[in-house]
C-alpha cells in the first residue's frame, strides 16, 4: 500500500453525516415543462432529510426555492445561490475523503455523463460552495472525470463500480483501465476495486451508474436489482450481473451477503419511453434510509426488505415517480457530506 492509500479513506454512506446537498430545479433546467410536478418531490426529500440532519439547497434563485415550500421551512434547511444547469447533485457534488483523519472534498470534473448534456455551471458548483465558506474541509480538484453515482464504498478500502461507466470513451479517453484503477486507488485510498461488467437500466443516461444497480449496505452486504421476468429486456444482463456479484469476495475472502431488491413494474413517459425506476437508488442518512417508490405494487416489498437490511434506521418511502421523468431518482439528486464537512453560512 502506498503512502497516499494509507492516509486516505473513502467513508461509507452509512457513516455519520454533517449534511446532504440538493440542487433545486428551476425554469431554465430540463425540468421546465414539469416543474410544478417535480418541485414537491424535491421539497419532500428535503423535509425528510431535515428531520435527521442539515440540508444544503443549491438554487438559482433562493426566493423561488423557498416559495416551493408550502409548510414552514425547518431551521436546518440552508439555501445558497449558485448557477446550475441541472439537479443531479450526486454527480456534480464534491466527494469527501478522509486524509489522516481530516475531511478533504475532491471536486472531480463533471461533463454531463460523457458529454451528453450541458454541465458548465454544474461543474463549478462545488468550487463555488467552497469559496462561499460552506465547507470546513480542505478542497482539492479530483483531476479526472468522475461522478459520485458511479462508485460505491464499503468504508474499508473496497470500491464497487461498473466498467460501462468508468471506461466510457467520453469521460477519460486518455486513460486505460489500469490507469483509472491506479487513479481511484490513489485518490480514495482503496486497495480493491470490484468491477461489474454487466447490468443496465433502460432510460438511464449515466452509462450504468452503480447506484442504480447494486449498493453496499455494510462491509459484507450488497443489495442489488433482480429481474425475474424472462420477457423483460433487462433479464439477461441483470442475471449476468447477479452471477458476477456471487463471484465477488470480501477482503477477508468470504462471499458477500447478497439481497435482491424487487423489480418494479415498467414505468413509461408520455412518448412510451421506458424510465429507469430502481429501488437501489436509496439514500442512507443519519438514523434513516430514504427509499424511492413509484406507485407500483412492488413498493411495499422494497420497503420491507430494506427495513430488514437497516433494522436500526427508519425506512421512509418517497414517491419519485416525477424524478424518473428526467431519468434519475432519489440518490441521484442528493450528495451527503460526512461529519466535519458542512458549515452553515
Amino acid at each position: 500500500m502506498n503512502t497516499s492509500e494509507s492516509v486516505r479513506r473513502l467513508p461509507a454512506e452509512w457513516e455519520e453525516q454533517s449534511a446532504v446537498q440538493l440542487t433545486f430545479p428551476h425554469p431554465e433546467t430540463d425540468w421546465a415543462p414539469v416543474l410544478s410536478s417535480v418541485l414537491p418531490c424535491f421539497v419532500e426529500i428535503a423535509l425528510a432529510i431535515s428531520r435527521f440532519e442539515p440540508v444544503l439547497i443549491v438554487c438559482q434563485d433562493v426566493q423561488m426555492a423557498r416559495n416551493s415550500f408550502s409548510t414552514a421551512i425547518p431551521a436546518n434547511i440552508h439555501f445558497v445561490e449558485a448557477p446550475n444547469n441541472d439537479t443531479w447533485a450526486r454527480d456534480h457534488g464534491g466527494i469527501t475523503v478522509e486524509e489522516q483523519g481530516q475531511p478533504v472534498i475532491l471536486d472531480f470534473v463533471f461533463n454531463g455523463w460523457g458529454l451528453k448534456f450541458a454541465a458548465n455551471e454544474d461543474n463549478l458548483i462545488t468550487g463555488r460552495l467552497f469559496e462561499k465558506g460552506l465547507f470546513l474541509a480542505k478542497y482539492q480538484h479530483g483531476g479526472m472525470v468522475l461522478e459520485g453515482g458511479g462508485i460505491e464504498s464499503d468504508g474499508q478500502g473496497t470500491l464497487l463500480t461498473t466498467s460501462e461507466c468508468l471506461l466510457s470513451p467520453n469521460r477519460n479517453p486518455h486513460m486505460s483501465r489500469q490507469e483509472i484503477e491506479a487513479a481511484l486507488m490513489q485518490r480514495f485510498g482503496v486497495s480493491r476495486i470490484l468491477w461489474l461488467e454487466h447490468g443496465y437500466l433502460a432510460g438511464d443516461d449515466t452509462d450504468s451508474h452503480i447506484d442504480t444497480l447494486a449498493r453496499f449496505c455494510s462491509p459484507d452486504t450488497i443489495v442489488y436489482v433482480k429481474c425475474t421476468d424472462p420477457s423483460d429486456e433487462h433479464f439477461e444482463a441483470l442475471a449476468l450481473m447477479e452471477k458476477e456479484l456471487q463471484q465477488f469476495r470480501t477482503a477477508e475472502g468470504t462471499p458477500y451477503r447478497l439481497i435482491p431488491l424487487p423489480w418494479p413494474d415498467a414505468c413509461y413517459d408520455e412518448n412510451g419511453e421506458r424510465l429507469p425506476a430502481t429501488y437501489a437508488n436509496f439514500l442512507i442518512i443519519n438514523h434513516a434510509v430514504l427509499v424511492p417508490i413509484y406507485q407500483v405494487p412492488q413498493d411495499s416489498e422494497a420497503l420491507s426488505i430494506l427495513s430488514k437490511v437497516f433494522p436500526d434506521r427508519e425506512v421512509i418511502g418517497i414517491d419519485c415517480s416525477a424524478l424518473i421523468w428526467q431519468h434519475g431518482s432519489l440518490h441521484c439528486v442528493t450528495m451527503q457530506y460526512p461529519k466535519g464537512v458542512f458549515r452553515p453560512a
